[in-house]
């Protein structure tokens, strides 16, 4: 039987729209079973604070249980390798930071390519360092410490949680910036850094804020500045790198990841959900106790982030001639 023109066009039209309505009634009900989110690093740290607080309200929003897994090593890159060999199905999502975008040059031999294998979900926060020193060290100012370094050159030690960590990058930004010679010590976390900070064993960090604002608000350490280009709601009163540095900026990023092929319906139905807990007022309170700053946006948003800090993190790495240990 031969079919009318209209008919047959009718048939068709309607088959090519089948997959389209399946795959929206398919995001529509994701999840319908527990979702995991891999952290690769200990519990305890930024990236894993982070990942519980955005799986507790993707858990309420949602109705389905997002399971926090730890797996830390390799500097990252276990806990990223095993979401890029996950299933691209919607059940395993990534939480991590500028980690990913340092280790992409850091590491000379990765399983893995960051931007071509992982596709970005929602970044969540952006977490500023602080530029701190033992109040034993005779400056007050970002423009003094330059001053003492450059006429004590290899003299001052600067902590960081190891090599090519995110504290190190960014106190290697402002060495090769501003002109100045210190000696790094790298360890093995930030906490015996600022441990050694406290001691006087070290004279500079610039760790994270959640690692020492304790310590900062009770004048253990000396805050010179933060490392973000605006000033932080957690210490208002102290000043930006940039405020004596012009276009000085270095800071930490975290956000929601998934394996590369995820369907896009489930990655934008996730990032709607996360945009709208970080407008939500109490859980952007505990992330500014951490010192953080929300960060909402499109998941093609957090892919310019991602692929711009890569490469800028990618040249001070290269300049600085940084290795793993």
């Amino acid at each position: 039987m031969k079919l009318p023109r209209r008919n047959f066009l009718h048939l068709v039209a309607g088959a090519a729209a089948l997959p389209v309505v399946s795959r929206i009634a398919w995001a529509q009900t994701y999840p319908t079973r527990p979702v995991r989110i891999v952290v690769p690093f200990a519990p305890g740290g930024v990236n894993d604070i982070t990942a519980r607080l955005i799986g507790q309200w993707l858990s309420e929003r949602l109705g389905q249980q997002f399971i926090i897994e730890n797996r830390p090593g390799g500097g990252g890159n276990i806990g990223i390798e095993a979401v890029v060999r996950s299933p691209a199905d919607g059940y395993t999502l990534l939480v991590v930071g500028t980690t990913a975008a340092i280790n992409a040059t850091l590491f000379e031999k990765l399983n893995y390519n960051f931007i071509r294998d992982i596709a970005p979900v929602a970044s969540i926060h952006r977490v500023p360092h602080v530029m701190q020193v033992n109040p034993s060290l005779p400056v007050a100012t970002v423009p003094e410490f330059i001053a003492y370094a450059k006429a004590n050159p290899g003299k001052i030690s600067m902590g960081s949680g190891g090599n090519g960590s995110p504290a190190h990058v960014i106190g290697e930004l402002f060495k090769m910036i501003t002109g100045v010679n210190l000696t790094h010590v790298p360890y093995r976390s930030a906490g015996p850094a600022i441990t050694d900070l406290l001691g006087g064993q070290i004279q500079v960090t610039f760790t994270d804020m959640a690692a020492s604002i304790e310590y900062i608000r009770a004048g253990r350490l000396r805050a010179l500045a933060v490392t973000t280009a605006m000033r932080s709601e957690a210490l208002p009163d102290i000043p930006t790198v940039s405020d004596f540095v012009p276009g000085f900026e270095g800071s930490q990023w975290v956000g929601v990841h998934a394996p590369k092929n995820t369907p896009s319906g489930f990655i934008d139905k996730l990032n709607v959900e996360i945009n709208a807990g970080l407008a939500d007022a109490r859980l952007k309170a505990r992330f500014a106790d951490l010192g953080g700053t929300v960060l909402p946006g499109s998941p093609a948003e957090f892919g310019k982030l991602i692929a711009d800090d890569t490469e800028k993190w990618g040249k001070v790495i290269r300049t600085a001639n940084i290795k793993v240990e």
